[in-house]
């Protein structure tokens, strides 16, 4: 009987950290949704164990976000753009997050595997638990905006407020 894998017998094969993006780029908007999002797919990757091919495959299963300003959230995938949503700027998404106060943020995002293995071309074997994986933390900046209301625009009334 073959003993079983465990995700620590897979100390040579590194699941990928996320590559992380959120909108608008490293800024947003007090009150306003900001949208986060972490790339991570499928990644087998491959070797050779006693002169047969090995293969490790991770899959993601879950995605873990922290605002930075005590916000947190898991969600099942890693997001989307706005335009690829297909909803306007600053539209909630699962994976946005309105902050409530200006400032500068540290936002740290992991995104969790499952794993399987298979030996010598044989079927996928699943690995018991789970991998989780941080992307860098990085930065936002958080501010205010203020509206006015004008009567016409900056090309007709280039005196007017904000021109």
């Amino acid at each position: 009987m073959t003993p079983a894998v465990r995700l620590s017998d897979l100390i040579n094969f590194r699941a990928p950290a996320p590559a992380t993006s959120m909108e608008p780029n490293g800024w947003a908007v007090v009150g306003l949704d900001a949208n986060f999002i972490a790339g991570a797919g499928v990644d087998v990757q491959g070797g050779t164990l006693l002169g047969q091919p090995a293969q490790v495959r991770f899959t993601p299963v879950g995605f873990s976000w922290d605002y930075g300003d005590g916000g947190k959230r898991a969600s099942a995938d890693g997001g989307a753009s706005w335009a690829k949503r297909g909803i306007p700027e600053f539209s909630p998404t699962p994976t946005s997050h309105a902050y409530l106060r200006t400032g500068s943020f540290t936002v740290r995002i992991a995104v969790t595997y499952a794993a399987e293995y298979r030996f010598a071309n044989q079927n996928w074997q699943q690995i018991e638990g789970s991998l989780n994986v941080k992307a860098p933390p990085f930065t936002v900046f958080v501010g205010d905006a203020k509206t006015v209301l004008v009567g016409r625009d900056c090309v007709a009334n280039p005196r007017g407020p904000g021109c």
